[in-house]
Formats: structure tokens, C-alpha cells, sequence
């Protein structure tokens, strides 16, 4: 019930903007996320935000990605300065008190 886009391929030190939005209303949704997934890893979480709280990001995150959710419950993840170990496939997540969604997944490829 959730859809990703924005994924592609970019230069060492580009950006990317992620964007993900419920395909049909999700009452209730607490929290958003995104998180990525590289190959022979465990899928991480990336940066959050619910209700009322600032943003959360993981120490790879900090200073160069940005998350933002409007009002349609539209999650974006901004990404500048982004480097090889950035490549992965991100997912959007959102949660509710009794539910968790995710999205199909996009990729982002950060070459040399």
C-alpha cells in the first residue's frame, strides 16, 4: 500500500530524492521511515519521523540526508553528498498501532 520512486543511478556526490506515499488512506500512521537493503546485508533503517518528534537518522545519514513527511502523509528522503556505500535498495516503511507497511523498494546506485 505504499509507493516508492525516485531511485536511479547518480554520480559519487549527488543527490536523490526519494519519494513515498500510501496508494490508498492509511488511518492512523504513527511513524515513517525509510530503510535500505545492499547485497549480503541486513536491511537497515535510514532516518524516521513521526507525529510531533524530530527526525531520527542513522550516523551514516546525518548531514547529508533529510526526511520530510507532509500533511498527505507523503514521505520524502532527500540525499545529497551521496557516496558507493549509499547504493541499495530503499524501502519506505509506516506504521500504525496494529499494522506495518512497506514499499516495493527502489534502488539507488551511487558510481564512480
Amino acid at each position: 500500500q505504499l509507493q516508492a520512486f525516485g531511485g536511479g543511478l547518480v554520480q559519487i556526490g549527488g543527490s536523490l530524492r526519494l519519494s513515498c506515499a500510501p496508494s490508498e488512506s492509511i488511518f492512523g500512521i504513527s511513524l515513517m521511515a525509510w530503510y535500505r537493503q545492499s547485497p549480503g546485508k541486513q536491511r537497515e533503517l535510514v532516518a524516521s519521523v513521526a507525529h510531533g518528534d524530530s527526525p531520527h537518522y542513522a550516523e551514516s545519514a546525518k548531514g547529508r540526508f533529510t526526511i520530510s513527511r507532509d500533511a498527505k502523509d507523503t514521505v520524502s528522503l532527500q540525499m545529497n553528498g551521496l557516496k558507493p556505500e549509499d547504493t541499495a535498495v530503499y524501502y519506505c516503511n509506516a506504521r500504525t498501532w496494529t499494522s506495518v507497511y512497506w514499499g516495493q523498494g527502489t534502488q539507488v546506485t551511487v558510481s564512480s
